[in-house]
């Protein structure tokens, strides 16, 4: 008899946090990352390369990662997150960087975010610099 292994659950819930890991300013894709955007909109790989991506080179690194746009609570956040309601655009799509995130059962920022708002008294409250 084959038991499934369960993946313990998260303690923290993505859909109340204000996309804190969507302003990472490296959000490094792969090649089969840019596939599953380009066949989520229905363009080429190609296409989907120079519209979503850029290249970030440095001595050390060569990598490919998601472009970003301005946002009035970080400095920028991904150009697929929805700064009205907060939420990733792409989710059935999003990279495999974001599928991971946080590795674990827990985020430090849903830690932090949940005592800020139990100390202001506002379960809505997001800190900003």
């Amino acid at each position: 008899m084959t038991q499934k292994i369960r993946k313990p659950k998260p303690k923290y819930d993505c859909a109340k946090c204000p996309g804190y890991c969507c302003s990472y300013s490296r959000i490094a894709v792969k090649d089969f990352d840019i596939e599953r955007l380009a066949r989520h909109f229905g363009i080429s790989k190609t296409a989907a390369r120079l519209k979503f991506t850029y290249r970030y080179r440095t001595q050390e690194l060569d990598e490919q990662l998601l472009r970003h746009r301005q946002d009035h609570i970080y400095k920028s956040t991904c150009m697929f997150f929805d700064q009205k309601e907060r939420r990733c655009t792409v989710y059935a799509a999003r990279p495999s960087v974001c599928r991971l995130y946080p590795e674990d059962r827990t985020c430090g920022y849903f830690e932090f975010l949940k005592f800020e708002r139990v100390q202001q008294g506002d379960e809505d409250f997001i800190p900003s610099a």
